[in-house]
């Protein structure tokens, strides 16, 4: 059985294609473009006139019927609405693949609507001193729901929750990300940055399969399967959109890059350019290695460069599969209660404000 495509050379067709290839299906390409360059991608093809045609109708049951078509993907709105009224009686046996492509994409912007809309009014939750700047208009934070949704990776709605409202009452100063990966929590800490004219960003991970490895096998099992490399494409795709100068990565472990940072204003790269940094932080997030090791040198690297008033955020802090994050987190909050304004945990991770320049390791 096949499936035909149709038009063939839109962008959500040639995605459709490549699942249909990863699945071993049977396939052909149809446009009403004499010179359709998408055609080369395809290794059955057939021409089919708009749908606006008189001969449309006759062509496509001709088409369906020769091909033994099973299904029709298009990824064209009106395309979709002319098929779906037309198969139940021109070939009741061929199935329109999914839901109006109108409908599908519209759901997407309604789904991260709903979870904003929610966010958004349970969003008192921390009582702020008066100097706090004023919470993001209402637009700004469904925007900054939608975008974190279309990137991949761990960090839940109720700490985008609490990164949103900690930004508000965070100093001048560097944003400091500790593991970024594919840079879904990058991505919320630049957005918040920029609004609230807080500082630059800087990304630090080393995207190497030996720093990334935990204590727990089946953790390592999944990250050994990770091509570390496409990891790092896929944060440089996902970030480079939203830079605009205020956003920069060193690709280093954490110790060896905090070195770099003290010995240098500017970080370059060719993906974002040049970015210049105070070396004074004002929010420091730790998501590296969950090794207790691992965070406590994270900790010590980089700690003592938040400025009084910034924020730590302990990644993790419970964690299904081991207590490294907590142990370290745990010692701070209790070595020198008087170095901390506040502290609060929250969609897995704990937040620490610090009410002097240095805290204890």
């Amino acid at each position: 059985m096949t499936t035909l495509i149709f038009p063939a050379g839109m962008p959500g067709s040639i995605s459709y294609l490549h699942t249909c290839n990863e699945q071993k299906k049977q396939v052909i390409g149809a446009s009403s473009l004499r010179n359709d360059p998408s055609r080369e991608q395809y290794s059955r093809w057939a021409f089919l006139p708009y749908v606006t045609d008189p001969t449309f109708e006759s062509e496509l049951a001709r088409l369906l019927s020769t091909s033994k078509v099973s299904e029709i993907f298009t990824a064209n709105p009106t395309v979709w609405n002319v098929l779906s009224k037309l198969l139940p009686s021109l070939a009741p046996d061929v199935s329109l693949v999914g839901d109006s492509p109108v409908r599908e994409v519209l759901s997407t912007y309604r789904s991260s609507m709903l979870v904003s809309n929610r966010l958004w009014e349970s969003r008192e939750f921390l009582q702020l001193g008066s100097k706090a700047m004023a919470r993001m208009s209402q637009a700004n934070f469904n925007a900054m729901v939608h975008h974190t949704n279309t990137i991949p990776g761990m960090c839940d709605h109720q700490k985008l929750l609490a990164l949103s409202e900690i930004f508000r009452d965070a100093p001048s100063g560097d944003v400091v990300e500790i593991g970024s990966w594919w840079g879904k929590s990058a991505f919320i800490l630049n957005f918040l940055a920029q609004h609230y004219q807080i500082g630059p960003t800087l990304c630090v991970d080393p995207w190497a399969i030996e720093h990334t490895l935990q204590d727990v096998p089946l953790l390592n099992e999944m990250a050994e399967e990770m091509s570390v490399d496409e990891g790092h494409q896929v944060f440089l795709t996902n970030l480079i959109p939203y830079s605009r100068g205020e956003l920069n990565f060193l690709r280093m472990p954490s110790v060896e890059a905090a070195t770099v940072y003290r010995e240098s204003e500017r970080v370059e790269s060719e993906a974002f350019g040049t970015t210049e940094y105070a070396r004074k932080i004002s929010v420091l997030h730790i998501d590296g290695n969950h090794k207790q090791e691992a965070v406590e040198a994270d900790f010590a690297a980089w700690s003592d460069l938040v400025v009084a008033g910034g924020w730590i955020i302990f990644d993790d802090y419970r964690w299904p599969y081991g207590d490294g994050p907590k142990v370290v987190a745990d010692r701070v909050l209790q070595s020198r209660v008087e170095g901390i304004e506040r502290a609060f945990y929250m969609g897995g991770a704990m937040f620490v404000q610090t009410s002097s320049a240095q805290l204890p390791c």
